[in-house]
């Protein structure tokens, strides 16, 4: 079998929700919708879309290292926050001439990589786990927003770019894509709009894959009982510190991409609710699958975004009430609670 019919096959598996013509026949409805939606919406409109797009990448690395893994982390914001200044820094030094930025998408994310690799580390080969992960993952976030908040003055400042303090980092160039007759700038608007589209479509299907291979039967064997996955021979520290890498490396792809949309980044980024937020999204959507995940994330955000018309307070106040909710009465999601529903019901018609 080639590499490429491995490929497909793995698409779908017992880690995934959705299969058969039926599944991909709407999902390539909903990819036709969104490549669509540009042309009958507003720029402001298209240009917020893309905002959340920016975010669903932190959500699905988080269902990967939580909902598979069974590694509840709050680091996500911290990586998040470390690729939003690693993208300013390298921009306001060195321009956005001969698509740099995309150098320096890749080189922000690989550094969050890089520190979640070293965090991973002490933290799973340590074999501290359970309530200890979630209680250090979220001290270092907090730490670094408590030691970005107090960069402000003249002196903190790495070459041209001045981190700011709580007023942030400015004035970032957006993502650039070399072309024949120059640069095509990725403002927030359809250009980048697409690109973010065919981006998260490119992750999520990769995603799938990964899951559904060997990798995600093991992490949800540790999931499971990481006690009998080693007594398989399985090294439990290996598969949940990789799994933590790659989730930690979408979370700075996510800041990345936000820095870029809005060009500017601030240490409330990594602020204890900005921490919160990604675990409700993902507990709301189904921690337990991808698909649930995206359908989650989404509508969480374009509710939440809805409600801090009337005030932000309120905004958290009904987030935090849509957790207890889920925890209590829709442990696995709202997303897969419906999902199954679904199931249960056309099973049920075709019975008759």
């Amino acid at each position: 079998m080639t590499l490429a019919m491995t490929l497909l096959r793995r698409l779908e598996g017992p880690q995934t929700l959705g299969r058969g013509p039926a599944f991909w026949t709407a999902f390539a409805l909903v990819v036709a919708a969104a490549i669509a939606y540009p042309w009958f919406a507003d720029g402001y409109t298209v240009g917020n879309t893309a905002y959340f797009f920016c975010w669903v990448f932190m959500a699905l690395g988080l269902c990967l290292i939580w909902g598979y893994g069974g590694a509840l982390s709050f680091g996500q914001t911290a990586f998040f926050g470390l690729s939003g200044y690693a993208y300013g820094v390298l921009t306001l030094n060195v321009g956005a001439a001969y698509g740099f930025t995309l150098a320096a998408l890749v080189l922000a994310v690989a550094l969050s990589a890089v520190m979640a690799a070293l965090l991973g580390y002490f933290l799973f080969f340590g074999r501290i786990g359970g309530v200890f992960l979630g209680i250090i993952t979220l001290s270092v976030t907090l730490a670094l927003e408590r030691f970005m908040a107090q960069t402000a003055g003249p002196d903190w400042k790495i070459g041209a770019a001045r981190l700011n303090g709580y007023n942030g980092m400015s004035g970032m160039p957006p993502l650039t894509v070399p072309w024949f007759d120059g640069d095509v700038v990725l403002f927030p608007d359809v250009a980048l709009y697409y690109g973010l589209l065919a981006l998260l479509i490119v992750v999520y299907l990769a995603l799938r894959i990964l899951v559904n291979a060997r990798f995600g039967n093991v992490l949800v064997a540790i999931r499971e009982n990481p006690e009998r996955a080693e007594m398989l021979g399985y090294d439990v520290r290996r598969y949940q510190l990789a799994a933590f890498v790659i989730g930690s490396a979408l979370a700075g792809l996510s800041g990345t991409l936000y820095t870029a949309w809005g060009q500017y980044i601030t240490p409330s980024s990594m602020g204890l609710t900005a921490a919160a937020l990604p675990v409700i999204w993902v507990a709301v959507g189904g921690r337990g699958d991808l698909t649930a995940t995206l359908i989650g994330t989404l509508l969480v955000l374009g509710g939440f975004q809805a409600l801090t018309i009337y005030g932000s307070q309120y905004a958290l106040v009904v987030m935090g009430l849509l957790l207890v909710v889920v925890v209590l009465a829709a442990p696995d999601g709202l997303v897969v609670a419906g999902l199954r529903g679904l199931g249960r019901l056309r099973r049920r018609e075709a019975s008759r």
